[in-house]
């Protein structure tokens, strides 16, 4: 797992490489000023800490069955006796595993 700096140097490598870059205010296009460029990077070095610390949850939230399909499962479960539900939930977790 990276640092947050191993990141922010990412960020601010990815933003120098994809000079120039251009902003339009009210139809007016010009470049990134010194100002919104440092901006830009601390944006994109947060974002990327965001998503390697809270990445997860979101990848989890989309990997999981339905609240229906959970309660299916849990039904059938308690029914047949087999661990569908749990197998499935922790698939998730595991593919979509919490960072340390």
């Amino acid at each position: 797992m990276a640092t947050k700096e191993e990141l922010q140097a990412q960020a601010d490598a990815e933003i120098e490489a994809a000079k120039p870059l251009y902003k339009s205010v009210n139809g007016d296009v010009s470049e990134l000023s010194d100002a919104d460029y440092a901006q830009k990077k601390i944006d994109l070095g947060n974002q990327k800490w965001n998503d390697q610390q809270f990445g997860y949850i979101s990848a989890r939230q989309a990997a999981y069955p339905s609240t229906g399909d959970q309660l299916d499962m849990q039904y059938w479960d308690a029914v047949n006796g087999t661990t569908t539900w749990k197998d499935a939930i922790a698939k998730v977790k595991s593919d979509n595993p919490k960072p340390e």
